[in-house]
């Protein structure tokens, strides 16, 4: 009996010892949740937004053209491609060769071995020999004051008046000779066309520098049709295309036109 009794002493100390005290208010199920809760519901709501904003945006910097970019960027036309004009060279004068007679062997009635004279070369001054004169990058040339001149043909006199054409001098800004430069002439004369190259120093008859071009074989009248330039190996113009008249007199078949360098 004493056994019993003491465990049933100890079973009432063990209910002194109760979790929650008997006044305690009973829980009431339809309580809300606490405000913990709630804060990190929102929280949790916001930290998912950030990441879908920071998606989209960076969607939006790889992808610029994508459909969920509001101001996509303004596409730019294509390119196109043109061909660049290069100015093309002119070739240089070939040089001129004098024709040499070749006798041949006549048959005979007794034909007898006869030394047949081979042609030999003669040697001519070509535009490779002539002594250029280097001039600056940006050279120029100018009609020499007083010029054009008009007079009878005097550089082919056994021509006479079955002639026409320009001749004249390049000219450096201290008025010293250049040889090399190109000169070009072009136009027409009534309905034939007029297109010449030459190259100053080939003709040295009207001087040092000088050059000779025929135009026709006979004088003829124009105003404003024919023109003369300089222009250097590449094509590229030293000066202005220069138009002058033409006379039918045969006093005045020889046109005479100096250029001379633009001083700087």
């Amino acid at each position: 009996m004493a056994n019993e009794f003491e465990e049933y002493a100890d079973l009432e100390d063990f209910e002194d010892f109760e979790e929650f005290p008997e006044d305690a208010p009973p829980m009431d199920p339809g309580r809300p949740p606490r405000p913990g809760l709630v804060l990190n519901v929102l929280s949790g709501c916001l930290v998912a937004a950030t990441l879908l904003v920071a998606l989209i945006f960076a969607v939006i910097f790889l992808y610029p053209q994508s459909m969920i970019n509001p101001l996509p960027p303004t596409t730019l036309p294509a390119l196109v491609l043109t061909s660049t004009p290069t100015p093309t060279a002119k070739g240089i004068l070939p040089p001129t060769w004098t024709p040499t007679m070749v006798p041949s062997s006549t048959a005979t009635e007794t034909p007898t071995p006869t030394n047949t004279p081979q042609p030999t070369a003669t040697e001519t001054v070509g535009p490779e020999a002539l002594p250029t004169t280097e001039l600056d990058e940006n050279a120029s040339f100018i009609i020499q004051e007083g010029y054009p001149q008009y007079s009878g043909n005097d550089i082919q006199p056994d021509a006479g008046c079955s002639w026409m054409g320009v001749v004249g001098q390049v000219l450096d800004d201290s008025g010293e000779p250049v040889n090399g430069i190109l000169v070009e002439t072009g136009g027409f004369l009534g309905e034939t066309e007029v297109q010449n190259l030459t190259m100053s120093g080939m003709t040295n008859t009207v001087g040092e520098g000088g050059f000779a071009i025929k135009l026709s074989d006979s004088p003829q009248f124009s105003e404003g049709q024919i023109w003369i330039q300089l222009v250097d190996q590449s094509n590229l113009p030293l000066s202005d295309q220069i138009y002058f008249d033409t006379s039918d007199a045969c006093e005045e078949n020889q046109i005479r036109i100096n250029f001379i360098q633009r001083a700087e």
